[in-house]
C-alpha cells in the first residue's frame, strides 16, 4: 500500500539551515519512496523582513542580532558548510558576504507554485521545488544576491519557467498580499523560526534535521503511529 503524504515546507532562501533541511528532506524522501510519496509545497518566511535595499555585512548582522564574534561565526560556518555537504548541498567556504531582503523571491515562489503551472513551465515536474533549491544555490554556492532582479529571473529562466511572466510579477508588485498574509498566518500558528516542516497539516518537524530524522518521521505518520 502508497502512503501519501502533504508537506509544507515554510523557510527562507536566505536560511542556510533551510537548504540543509531540504537536502535531508528530499533524502528522507528518496529512501521511503515508492511506500510513500508526498506533495511538497513552499510557503515564506522572512528572516529579515526590514532589511533595506543593498543588504547588510553579515558579520556585522550576525553580531548585531546574535552578538557572536567573527571566529564563532567562522566555527558556525564551518559546520554549516560539513552538514550541507551531507545532504549533497555546496556551501561557499568563504560563507556569504551580506544578507538581503528577499520578499521578491518569495512572490515569485508563490508564483511558482501556483496551479496551473505558469504557462512556459507546463510539464515541469514541482516548479516551486526546483526554482526554491536554485535560489538557495544561487545565493549560498554562487553568492548571488537573491534581491537582484536579475538573478531572480535568471533563475526562473534556469528551471524552464516563462521569464517574460516572472518579469512582470517583480515589477508589478503581483501576490505581495498573499505572500505578507501567508506569513502572518504561519505566524499565528506559531512558528518562529525555520525551517519548518508540516506534514499532514498537522505534524511539525522544526530545524535542519538530519535526513534519519525525517525518515523516521515520515514513516511513523505514514504508519498512523503519531
Amino acid at each position: 500500500m502508497t502512503h501519501h503524504l502533504t508537506i509544507d515546507f515554510v523557510s527562507d532562501v536566505s536560511c542556510p539551515w533551510c537548504a540543509i533541511g531540504l537536502g535531508a528532506l528530499e533524502q528522507a524522501l528518496a529512501r521511503v519512496a515508492p511506500d510513500i510519496s508526498a506533495d511538497l509545497h513552499f510557503h515564506p518566511f522572512e528572516l529579515n523582513p526590514h532589511m533595506p535595499a543593498g543588504g547588510q555585512n553579515i558579520t556585522e548582522h550576525l553580531h548585531q542580532k546574535y552578538g557572536s564574534s567573527p571566529e564563532q561565526q567562522a566555527q558556525v560556518r564551518e559546520a554549516i558548510r560539513a552538514r550541507g555537504e551531507a545532504v549533497g548541498f555546496m556551501f561557499r567556504q568563504e560563507g556569504r558576504s551580506r544578507i538581503y531582503n528577499t520578499f521578491d523571491a518569495h512572490r515569485l515562489l508563490y508564483w511558482a507554485g501556483l496551479p496551473p503551472t505558469p504557462s512556459a513551465g507546463s510539464g515541469i515536474d514541482n516548479p516551486q521545488l526546483k526554482l526554491k533549491k536554485t535560489l538557495l544555490r544561487a545565493y549560498f554556492t554562487l553568492g548571488l544576491s537573491p534581491e537582484s532582479h536579475e538573478v531572480l529571473l535568471q533563475a526562473v529562466g534556469e528551471v524552464g519557467l516563462n521569464v517574460e511572466a516572472a518579469r512582470t510579477v517583480l515589477q508589478s508588485g503581483a501576490y505581495a498580499d498573499e505572500v505578507s498574509n501567508s506569513e502572518k498566518s504561519y505566524a499565528r500558528a506559531g512558528i518562529s523560526s525555520v525551517p519548518a516542516v508540516i506534514v499532514n497539516q498537522r505534524h511539525l518537524i522544526s530545524g535542519g534535521q538530519p535526513a534519519d530524522v525525517f525518515e523516521q518521521a515520515l514513516r511513523q505518520i505514514a504508519a498512523g503511529q503519531v
